[in-house]
């Protein structure tokens, strides 16, 4: 028969268990973002790709974001013919990116990412300021950690 204290600690973990419908991307999103700057050199740019996320936000000297990198942004230059330590982030990069704000839920983004063939996106806030990057994985992942598998 279980004790009074194992009845408790039990209903502790459930009562820690995160609603997924109520999270929001705050509570996701990787906040250590790499970011690059309208100069950075495309060479630079896969860099640091290979070492964080499969696209780098573009942001300018306060950190309002201004564009974004992908991985198919750096393809296409190379396909194109244009050595990577030639261009730069501003010759490549998507301008006014789709970005959402640290206050969306996740079954909004969840939409947006069913209705785009976005991979990722800037979080950024009320100004326009980066404030981290959430890609489908981490959604994914906090589905898992929520315990809705």
């Amino acid at each position: 028969m279980p004790t009074k204290k194992a009845k408790t600690m039990k209903k502790g973990r459930t009562d820690r268990k995160k609603d997924f419908g109520g999270m929001t991307v705050k509570q996701v999103m990787q906040k250590m973002v790499q970011s690059a700057h309208l100069k950075t050199k495309g060479d630079v740019i896969a860099s640091l790709m290979i070492e964080g996320f499969g696209a780098v936000p573009v942001v300018d000297a306060k950190d309002t974001l201004l564009g974004i990198v992908s991985e198919h942004d750096l393809l296409a230059a190379l396909d194109d013919g244009h050595k990577l330590g030639a261009v730069t982030a501003a010759d490549i990069m998507t301008y006014n990116p789709y970005s959402i704000h640290p206050e969306t839920i996740l079954p909004t983004l969840i939409h947006v990412f069913r209705a785009s063939d976005l991979i990722r996106v800037p979080v950024v806030d009320s100004k326009d300021k980066l404030v981290g990057i959430i890609a489908r994985r981490d959604v994914l992942r906090a589905y898992l950690a929520a315990g809705r598998a």
